[in-house]
């Protein structure tokens, strides 16, 4: 097992545990660290594994780790590219989601959600679990495939209400209420989710590598493949439909409120709610569910069971 992997197993049970790391290893700053130390980071970490029983107390062993955690993929043992590293998530995901929420033409909708669902999409692929056990090449061909088709169908559906308000002259109060202010977190939140299962199906498809607690594989399981894409599904979906939701409830406050009494300032204080909530959103998000899976017995097939007496069983999640 992966030296990530045990990390979460050893710091990570409950969710509170989780965001304290997420909220660390999130830190932009660690994407300014080089490839070399990474790699040194990795080799002290192995030094370190037996350690991961209990509570991490060395502030240089915990930094290795939190910079292990943001730029290591667990399953491959590769630096992930720097674009697609968590800590990068935000930063690149936070103008995208200011520029599909203040579109309203149809055409600037769809480049803007296509942009937003290309970068979210290509972040889940780099990110996913990565034991999926088919040909290499054609596993690559079938993602891409699936993640260009999802991306593209995704950004038709974000800008198809205002196209039909904009197309049948619908210009009433309550059919702007719905279209710009009710549907877009919805809408957002379950083409997030689809993009992530489309782009991830090869993993509930193929199956992914079960581990018992001392780390050794055991098989590979379409169920556990199938739980991890659900999970990771859902997760995106609560962050950015939370994201685009909370901000309009937020803004329609302060303007019952009038606390903010120039129209143009409601701007930049909209762009800030949706600093704000995805900032906090996203490590929120991420604690959801474990990073190291874990499945029962009774959830696996019976030929991985015929060859093991272990009970609990463990897997990467992915993000």
């Amino acid at each position: 097992m992966d030296a990530n992997l045990r990390l979460w197993r050893a710091e990570g049970q409950s969710f509170f545990q989780r965001f304290l790391l997420w909220a660390d290893a999130l830190d932009p700053l660690l994407l300014l660290k080089s490839s070399n130390e990474i790699r040194r980071t990795r080799l002290l970490i192995q030094t370190n594994e037996k350690t991961l029983s209990e509570p991490i107390q060395n502030n240089q062993t915990k930094e290795a780790f939190l910079l292990s955690l943001s730029s290591v993929h667990p399953d491959t043992d590769k630096i992930i590219p720097v674009l697609f590293r968590p800590p990068a998530f935000m930063p690149i995901t936070l103008p995208l989601v200011i520029l599909s929420s203040a579109q309203h033409q149809a055409k600037r909708s769809f480049f803007s959600q296509f942009l937003f669902h290309t970068y979210t999409t290509s972040f889940t692929l780099v990110n996913g679990n990565g034991t999926s056990k088919a040909e290499e090449y054609s596993l690559q061909q079938k993602q891409i495939f699936l993640g260009l088709g999802a991306i593209s169908y995704s950004a038709c559906i974000g800008a198809l209400p205002l196209a039909f308000m904009n197309r049948y002259e619908l210009k009433s109060s309550l059919m702007q209420l719905v279209v710009r202010k009710l549907l877009p977190a919805p809408l957002l939140g379950l083409t997030s989710a689809f993009n992530v299962a489309m782009v991830r199906s090869p993993e509930f498809d193929n199956g992914i590598e079960v581990m018992d607690r001392n780390g050794k594989v055991i098989g590979v399981s379409k169920k556990a493949g199938e739980k991890a894409v659900r999970e990771t599904a859902l997760s995106r979906a609560v962050l950015f439909g939370t994201t685009f939701f909370l901000p309009e409830v937020l803004t329609y406050c302060v303007q019952r409120a009038k606390l903010v009494k120039n129209p143009r300032a409601l701007s930049p204080v909209r762009m800030f709610m949706v600093m704000s909530v995805l900032a906090g959103m996203l490590p929120v998000s991420f604690s959801m569910f474990p990073q190291c899976g874990e499945i029962k017995r009774a959830d696996l097939e019976p030929e991985i069971l015929s060859s093991t007496e272990e009970t609990e069983f463990f897997y990467n999640r992915g993000i």
